[in-house]
C-alpha cells in the first residue's frame, strides 16, 4: 500500500532535509580550507556524473524539452543560492547562516503554493508556523543577534533556494533524474567558465581528505535534490518545501558533534519545535 500524498511529501521532504543538511556541513567545511569555486565545480561535476548514471541505470525516459529547461533554469538560480550559502558557512558560525537562509527558502514556496493551490488545512498551517519558528529558534545565538555579513549571504541563499524549489515544482511528474542532470549541466558549465577565467589551479581542492569532503557533499546534495523532487511530485509544494527547509537542524547538530559548536537552549528548543511541526504537517 502506497503512502498518502501528504505523508509521502513529508517523508521525502525529511530525507531531503537530512541529505541537504549533511551536504551543507561537508561543503562548508571544505570551503573553509579551499576556494568555494573549486568546491562547487568538483561537487557539481561529480553530481552530474552520478545523476546521469542513475538516469541511464533506471531507464528513465527523456522528458519534454520544457522539463529540461525548468531544470536548467532552476540549476542556475540554485547555484547562486549555493555559492552564497557556502560563503556564509565558511565565514562564520554554521548555526547562523544555514537557519537564516532556511526561513526564506521555506517562505517563498509557501506563498507561491498558497497562491496557486489555495490554503492547506488548519493543522498544516499551524505546522508551517511552527516550522518557521523552529528555524528561527535554531538561529538564536548567545548575543541575540546575527552578524550582518552572514545574514546578507544567507538571505541571498534563501532567495536562490526558494525560487529553485518553485522552478523544480514545474517539472512534470515522473521526470526526476534528467531535469536534475540539466540543472547540473548548467551549474558545472558556469563554474568551469569561472575557473578558466581565473586560470588558477589552486582554486581546486587537493588532498584526499579535502576531496573526500567535497565528493561526500556532492552525493548528499544530489540525494537531497532527488528527494525534494519526489516530495514535490508526491504532494503539495508548500509541504515539501517547508519540511525540506528544516535542513539547518541537521547542519547545526553535525556542527555541534564534530566542531563542538555550542548549542543554546533556544536552539535545542528549535529542534523540538521542528518535530512538533512535522507531526502537524503530516496530519
Amino acid at each position: 500500500m502506497g503512502l498518502n500524498p501528504e505523508l509521502a511529501a513529508v517523508t521525502f521532504g525529511l530525507l531531503s532535509a537530512l541529505s541537504w543538511g549533511a551536504g551543507d556541513f561537508n561543503g562548508g567545511l571544505a570551503t573553509r580550507k579551499t576556494s568555494v569555486v573549486g568546491v562547487v565545480f568538483i561537487s557539481h561535476l561529480a553530481g552530474w556524473i552520478l545523476l546521469a548514471g542513475l538516469a541511464l541505470i533506471t531507464g528513465e525516459a527523456l522528458p519534454a524539452a520544457a522539463d529540461m529547461i525548468w531544470g536548467a533554469v532552476a540549476g542556475l538560480v540554485g547555484l547562486i543560492g549555493l555559492v552564497a550559502l557556502y560563503r556564509a558557512l565558511a565565514s562564520g558560525h554554521m548555526g547562523i547562516a544555514a537557519p537564516v537562509s532556511g526561513v526564506l527558502t521555506a517562505a517563498l514556496p509557501v506563498v507561491f503554493s498558497i497562491g496557486t493551490r489555495g490554503l492547506p488545512h488548519a493543522a498544516q498551517l499551524v505546522g508551517f508556523g511552527l516550522a518557521f519558528l523552529a528555524i528561527w529558534f535554531v538561529s538564536f545565538t548567545r548575543t541575540g543577534r546575527h552578524e550582518a555579513g552572514n545574514i546578507g549571504m544567507a538571505l541571498l541563499a534563501g532567495c536562490g533556494f526558494g525560487i529553485f524549489f518553485i522552478l523544480l515544482d514545474q517539472v512534470q511528474a515522473g521526470a526526476v533524474f534528467w531535469p536534475l542532470v540539466a540543472a547540473r549541466t548548467v551549474t558545472t558549465t558556469v563554474m568551469a567558465a569561472v575557473l578558466l577565467v581565473n586560470r588558477r589551479s589552486n582554486l581546486l581542492p587537493n588532498g584526499r581528505g579535502l576531496l573526500g569532503l567535497v565528493l561526500l557533499s556532492s552525493v548528499l546534495d544530489a540525494a537531497g535534490n532527488v528527494f525534494f523532487l519526489a516530495a514535490a511530485q508526491a504532494g503539495r509544494l508548500d509541504i515539501a518545501a517547508v519540511v525540506s527547509s528544516l535542513y539547518p537542524a541537521s547542519t547545526l547538530l553535525l556542527a555541534r558533534f564534530f566542531l563542538k559548536e555550542t548549542l543554546s537552549r533556544m536552539q535545542l528548543a528549535g529542534v523540538l519545535v521542528a518535530l512538533a511541526a512535522i507531526v502537524l504537517i503530516t496530519l
